[in-house]
């Protein structure tokens, strides 16, 4: 059976009402990299810095992280997230593969502080950092995502 796996560059979305970090990757080199923050709350603007990254970077498909409990059930930004991923792959075209984010943030504020970045300062760039460890993660166990 052939692989079914989307292969070309990646963008993983770390999705908040506040702000959304992007990260790419490569299905080539198996890495991610944080990119951008998108922070605005308007949909219409979060929508037309998205259509310009995608225009940019050209992925084959999106990874979006879902938000659940420690314990693996839904919280109140789940259903949120699951409605950005559906409108990401309605307006755009692309697959969208969900993937877990439990202690992506976490993960990310430590890589911060390994590299010497603390306190607010972190705040600018956390999501895209998450969204990087998002990535990360789907690379390193692809079959952890779920095809929207």
């Amino acid at each position: 059976m052939p692989d079914a796996r989307p292969s070309g560059t990646l963008l993983a979305f770390d999705f908040g009402t506040r702000r959304i970090g992007i990260a790419q990757g490569s299905t080539l080199l198996q890495h991610a990299q944080p990119l951008l923050t998108i922070d605005d709350e308007k949909t219409d603007t979060r929508f037309a810095k998205i259509a310009a990254v995608l225009a940019e970077w050209q992925p084959v498909a999106l990874v979006v992280g879902l938000p659940c409990h420690d314990d693996g059930t839904p919280h109140e930004l789940t259903a949120l997230c699951r409605r950005f991923a559906n409108r990401l792959k309605g307006r755009f075209g692309l697959p969208v593969i969900l993937l877990d984010e439990r202690f992506t943030s976490t993960a990310a504020s430590e890589a911060l502080t390994r590299a010497g970045v603390y306190g607010k300062k972190q705040k600018a760039m956390l999501d895209q950092y998450a969204a990087q460890q998002l990535l990360q993660a789907y690379f390193d166990e692809p079959s952890a995502g779920k095809m929207l």
